[in-house]
């Protein structure tokens, strides 16, 4: 559904991305994941045709964005900066979405009436931050879109709001296969929802994988010996953290599950837990050989 493909954008001397590659499903969920400055914000302005590319193709539904109202008018794009004009009402504004996309569902935004509990006769700007953003969702589905880009999404939103807004999102996904790209730093969310992942660093996709294939690659261990810990046994995994509390080791490693559980149990440790690994944790030790990795600070 979104193909991205080689994509390039530079500002003055600084490469915001550089030769990025990105691929989301029809009907899934695509969690964009990564450090502050890793071009998350300037994928998605490239994605809703804010941002002409310096080089490369972005694509949505096969079809190009940039200049393309046929397309847009199939995209809700909700930031985490909104934007409404400074005078109009909630219905106002539903009139003049009606007016620009021909899918517009005046039905939907009626029955809607009863999620979001606003007076629509208010002023928008005049509401809180957090009225604000459901007045957006509010909104962005009743245009019945194909696609939706979310930057940080439902911050600002209390956690029973939270839950209304992506179970009518994830309801579209379903029934109607509406496409979700959703950028947020609260993986634990993220977790609930994704099907697929892509990380971000420097500009490029680094990882972008099946989110349950992710976790079926990466796996925390806990593992204690008897005495001192084998000469040589780490030298067969590939760790990518490590840390000890007493007698305790503490690993995050990829590879197979099944391999790397017969490689620790030939040395014959006295405690062997596999653990269950978080989105967050992935996030870090995936991105900790790029020099993200967590360190101890001394003040």
């Amino acid at each position: 559904m979104i193909e991205v493909t080689n994509l390039s954008k530079s500002f003055g001397k600084f490469k915001a991305l550089d030769d990025l590659n990105i691929h989301v499903k029809k009907a899934s969920v695509y969690g964009l994941l990564g450090p502050n400055g890793a071009g998350k914000t300037t994928l998605i302005k490239h994605l809703v045709g804010i941002y002409r590319q310096d080089g490369g193709v972005v694509t949505i539904g096969g079809e190009a964005v940039y200049e393309n109202p046929s397309i847009k008018s199939t995209i809700v794009y909700i930031p985490d900066d909104l934007y409404f004009f400074s005078q109009y009402s909630i219905n106002e504004t539903a009139k003049f979405y009606a007016s620009l996309y021909p899918t517009w569902n005046q039905e939907r935004y009626e029955t809607l009436k009863e999620v979001f509990p606003i007076d629509p006769q208010k002023r928008i700007t005049k509401l809180s931050k957090g009225m604000q953003k459901q007045v957006a969702f509010w909104l962005g589905i009743c245009i019945m879109p194909q696609v939706m880009i979310l930057d940080e999404p439902v911050d600002g939103l209390d956690p029973v709001m939270r839950k209304k807004v992506w179970n009518l999102m994830l309801q579209d996904v379903a029934e109607r296969e509406t496409t979700i790209l959703v950028s947020s730093h609260n993986l634990r969310e993220l977790e609930d929802v994704c099907d697929h992942v892509g990380i971000l660093h420097h500009g490029k996709v680094v990882v972008e994988r099946e989110l349950d294939n992710m976790k079926s690659d990466i796996h925390k261990l806990q593992i204690a010996f008897q005495d001192e810990v084998p000469e040589g046994f780490l030298d067969e995994l590939e760790v990518l953290h490590r840390s000890e509390s007493g007698s305790v080791l503490l690993l995050i490693a990829k590879g197979n599950k099944e391999e790397l559980l017969s490689k620790v149990e030939k040395m014959n440790p006295v405690i062997l837990d596999l653990l269950p690994l978080t989105l967050e944790e992935i996030f870090i030790y995936e991105l900790g050989g790029m020099g993200y990795d967590i360190q101890n600070i001394l003040i």
